[in-house]
């Protein structure tokens, strides 16, 4: 029996899905708080990577809107073309978040919101030494994570016919391997989401 790569189910779900997954207008209200924290901690102009940015909503329109400069990465040509359309002011790449490369210190800030959990537990703490690499001294990390350990799949996610696949470590692990990466942790907290939830990191490149 062939057993699908989690990585293929990933980019399958979100292509099958984008829009079941997030509407043109959707402004989940936790996103709004933590987009309307970080638009006062970033530089006017800023450059911004939206590593995992889906279809460019909210994070990458709200960020371009305030004439700040974004890139955005995502697994799924679907989502990624949605994301062009929505926020033309923005630039978008269609990769693989574990393989896309920049040159250091290019990035003012870096968000990671609900990808790294969809990304293999082994690759996760490589991704985050090349955020940190990537940041800019003083640069900004906000990104969510597991708040306790599991992988696994999903069959026919959020009601559709598609499959979707997590694999995260526990927040202990995360704020180690963040640690580790070079970032200082500012703050964390849970997010609750149904019976579990994530945990919401913000960290930054010490200067």
């Amino acid at each position: 029996m062939n057993v699908p790569d989690p990585t293929e189910l990933v980019r399958r779900g979100y292509d099958s899905l984008s829009l079941r997954y997030r509407g043109d207008h959707d402004n989940p209200a936790g996103h709004a708080s933590w987009l309307a924290e970080l638009r006062l901690r970033l530089p006017a102009n800023a450059d911004v990577l939206d590593l995992g940015c889906g279809c460019g909503v909210p994070v990458a329109r709200a960020l371009a809107d305030n004439g700040h400069q974004v890139v955005g990465v995502d697994l799924s040509e679907v989502q990624i073309n949605r994301a062009r359309r929505l926020v033309p002011k923005a630039t978008f790449l269609h990769a693989d978040a574990t393989g896309v490369a920049f040159p250091d210190r290019t990035f003012d800030a870096v968000i990671c919101l609900y990808a790294l959990i969809h990304m293999p537990l082994d690759a996760q703490p490589h991704v985050l030494r090349r955020v940190a690499a990537w940041l800019r001294p003083g640069g900004l990390l906000l990104a969510t994570t597991g708040a306790q350990a599991w992988t696994g799949t999903e069959d026919r996610w959020l009601g559709g016919t598609a499959a979707m696949w997590w694999s995260h470590a526990d927040a202990a692990t995360y704020r180690k391997w963040i640690i580790q990466a070079g970032l200082d942790i500012d703050a964390e907290h849970f997010v609750p989401e149904g019976s579990s939830g994530h945990q919401l990191f913000w960290a930054h490149r010490p200067q």
